[in-house]
């Protein structure tokens, strides 16, 4: 099985990592940019959901702001993954823990619940500052997750 007619193995010799939350709309998104931005010499990271629906726009403002290109994300759902080498699994929210499919030959499984920003309420800015905030929290936790080891 391929993603977009490539097999995951062959893009690289990186460590691949797969973020899963539940609606691949904010957190396993962010995350996926993220590590993508501060450590892509080391991981080629994708992103997917358990029930996909659309990117959070807050999240695409705060990536927007962090340099990073937005126009081709989309939601993806996790079972576009099976069957793939993927290195790490990691669950940003603890409904994709629970139900996030089993990958034969993951290496390592990583768990961390960050808060749901479709939960965020509040004016446009108090969300968006929410939504900072949270990308903030990912930065930091992937930096001591994922930091490469000399």
């Amino acid at each position: 099985m391929a993603l977009n007619g490539v097999s995951l193995t062959v893009l690289s010799q990186k460590k691949v990592v797969l973020f899963v939350c539940t609606h691949n709309s904010a957190r396993s998104q962010l995350s996926e940019a993220i590590l993508e931005q501060k450590f892509g010499d080391h991981f080629q990271t994708f992103s997917a959901g358990t029930k996909p629906t659309t990117i959070n726009p807050y999240v695409k403002q705060v990536l927007t702001e962090m340099g990073i290109n937005t126009s081709n994300l989309k939601a993806k759902h996790v079972n576009e993954f099976l069957g793939q080498e993927i290195d790490i699994i990691v669950t940003v929210c603890d409904s994709a823990k629970e139900s996030c499919p089993y990958f034969l030959g993951a290496k390592r499984y990583e768990h961390k619940s960050f808060k749901d920003p479709s939960n965020f309420t509040g004016t446009n800015d108090e969300r968006l500052k929410a939504v900072k905030r949270l990308r903030d929290e990912i930065s930091e936790w992937i930096e001591e997750v994922f930091t490469p080891k000399s």
